[in-house]
């Protein structure tokens, strides 16, 4: 690829953590590409880094009202970018629109949450405004970036846009869940000893919708089996833990090993990196009709049928999953591809 200049709006603190995937992830960008400057939302007192063709500065703003204007104020001092990428339609879209208008450099626009879903505008009228500036935002862009072949059909049927739109799914690692070994032992022998462990791996959040797979388990559930919940996920705020057992933070790879089922209950979901994750560990997935459960190979079911859905799935399965048209043989290969996509806004493609 020809050195080019990039400069990247978004909103991902991990790029401080020296050794996180986040920043193995961009420093490999910043390679590919030649130079890399990424400005970060941000609160607080974080400290500019410097690793390589990789920048990463921080907005270190007062009020998240202030993002946006913080950015447009690093941007001038930086060299002027070939193209602007931003990470989201929203804030940082609009954000990038305005430093790509005024360097008159192209605007890569880049979508991982599926802001089309009514759920995402019912959750606050934070939401419903963003939905508002992703229409703005999408308009002015060179290129579509999306995760999913749901939101490029979503974006084609709701904007008409004579700009190309690019599937690029998010990376997981998996061979790392294919090869990761099982749990032999748990720490609560009511775990070992059921037959049926059923695992959810997700945060305390409304869009996550945690609740519907509580519920439907409690319903559909046998004796023998039980609900290991993994992530930020408070179990004493649920109306009964019988048999529902919260780990907390874990690393996930060998509980889907354990596992027998994996539900992911969401009401919407960009990508859903659980689903590539429990299938790529060869575990079934019960899943809401989200992100990329359709393309990947999950059971799909509605939130009103969840609970016979898994009813079904105790009585006749299936007892293993099998992740479908993953696009990506290695690292190498994503990073190839996703900077070639960025790329293409200044050097177009012929689009088939």
């Amino acid at each position: 690829m020809t050195d080019m200049r990039v400069l990247s709006i978004g909103t991902d603190r991990a790029l401080f953590d020296d050794g996180s995937a986040s920043r193995i992830r961009h420093e490999a960008y910043a390679k590919q590409f030649g130079s890399l400057d990424i400005i970060v939302f941000t609160s607080g007192n974080k400290t500019h880094v410097r690793a390589g063709a990789l920048s990463v500065t921080p907005t270190n703003s007062v009020s998240r009202f202030l993002y946006g204007f913080d950015a447009l104020r690093i941007a001038r001092k930086l060299p002027k970018p070939d193209v602007v990428t931003v990470q989201d339609p929203f804030e940082t879209g609009l954000t990038g629109w305005l430093i790509a208008r005024r360097l008159n450099v192209p605007l890569h626009v880049q979508i991982h949450t599926d802001f089309f879903s009514p759920e995402f505008a019912k959750l606050s009228f934070l939401n419903r405004t963003r939905v508002w500036i992703a229409g703005f935002v999408l308009r002015r862009a060179s290129h579509i970036r999306v995760v999913s072949e749901r939101i490029k059909k979503s974006i084609e049927e709701k904007y008409h846009l004579n700009v190309s739109v690019s599937v690029l799914p998010i990376f997981v690692d998996v061979a790392k869940f294919r090869n990761a070994e099982p749990l032999t032992d748990f720490s609560d022998d009511r775990i070992t000893n059921s037959a049926y462990k059923i695992l959810v791996v997700s945060r305390d959040a409304p869009e996550k919708n945690i609740r519907l797979a509580v519920e439907a388990f409690k319903k559909a559930a046998p004796d023998n089996a039980c609900l290991i919940l993994i992530g930020d996920i408070d179990v004493d705020n649920l109306s009964s833990r019988e048999r529902i057992y919260g780990m907390g933070r874990s690393d996930p790879e060998r509980y889907y090993k354990s596992a027998d089922l994996v539900l992911v209950p969401s009401k919407y979901e960009g990508y859903g990196l659980v689903i590539i994750e429990a299938l790529a560990a060869g575990k079934p997935v019960l899943s809401t009709d989200v992100g990329i459960a359709r393309e990947a190979g999950a059971i799909v079911t509605s939130p009103g049928g969840f609970a016979d859905a898994l009813s079904e799935w105790f009585k006749n399965g299936p007892r293993e999953g099998h992740l479908v048209g993953y696009p990506y043989a290695n690292f190498e290969e994503y990073v190839q591809k996703y900077c070639a996509d960025i790329a293409r806004c200044v050097t177009p493609v012929a689009v088939a």
